[in-house]
């Protein structure tokens, strides 16, 4: 049986400003349900061999829509679809330690 918490490297400029590449975070498979707000690792239906850092919009069916915070990187949903969560972020340990909780967000139009 996995372990409930694992580590990911964030790369690239997706999560600005509030992650940046580099940003060493700790994740938790299962605890208490995802929801929006949350910051997530997880993958697209279109690319599961991509394992992206996002924030939760909002239930898409059976799975989730995905934004990241920079509005000027379209990585997520918006191009990708519906997205599968693998863990729940909750801090970041590297380069400052930080915990993540849940965020408001705002849907693109």
């Amino acid at each position: 049986m996995p372990s409930p918490l694992f580590a990911v490297l964030v790369r690239g400029p997706s999560m600005v400003p509030t992650l940046r590449p580099g940003d060493a975070l700790l994740v938790r498979r299962g605890g208490r349900a995802v929801r929006p707000g949350d910051m997530v690792v997880a993958t697209f239906r279109t690319r599961p061999d991509l394992l992206v850092v996002k924030r939760v919009v909002r239930a898409c069916g059976s799975g989730w829509w995905l934004q990241g915070d920079n509005e000027f990187v379209a990585d997520d949903s918006r191009a990708y679809g519906v997205a599968d969560v693998h863990g729940r972020v909750l801090l970041r340990y590297w380069p400052r330690p930080r915990p993540f909780g849940y965020q408001r967000v705002r849907p693109a139009s």
